[in-house]
């Protein structure tokens, strides 16, 4: 009697331990929906709608962000928002981004960018994930090139 429960208790922190592995990273799909939303020489406002996919076997919630964009190393903007995405497990999903160009860098170091038919954009920054009320910050370090140039 006493070793059916001994195998049944390690049964149980055998499929415990096996499920308690390392998350895997959210994979970034596309951008959609670029739009200005408000201009000026003093500053601008860019709203773009970031796809992802979810890998993983457990769906959460996105909470915060708080991001700075870079386009080929020069600084771009700044996105600080609290929002709620929910995330769920292994399906694609959304995020609203609305980003504070920074008007005085792009015009001085940024435009050159626009004429080049890629460029390199940079995602840096954290955001904060959880499920359930609980939440923690993640940190985000993501490089990608773009076709961005304005004459294709």
């Amino acid at each position: 009697m006493k070793s059916v429960k001994y195998l049944a208790a390690l049964l149980l922190m055998t499929i415990t331990l096996s499920s308690c592995r390392e998350p895997k990273d959210l994979e970034f799909r596309e951008f959609k929906n670029l739009a200005v939303e408000k201009l000026g020489f003093a500053g601008a406002v860019l709203k773009v709608d970031l796809v992802y996919y979810n890998p993983n076997n457990i769906g959460l919630e996105l909470n915060r962000t708080d991001l700075d964009l870079y386009v080929d190393s020069t600084f771009l903007g700044h996105s600080s928002q609290d929002i709620q995405v929910a995330v769920p497990r292994r399906d694609v999903f959304t995020i609203p981004l609305r980003v504070d160009l920074d008007m005085k860098n792009l015009l001085k170091n940024g435009l050159t960018s626009l004429f080049n038919k890629q460029v390199q954009v940079r995602v840096l920054g954290k955001v904060k994930l959880g499920k359930a009320g609980v939440y923690k910050s993640f940190n985000v370090d993501y490089k990608t090139m773009q076709n961005l140039s304005l004459f294709r």
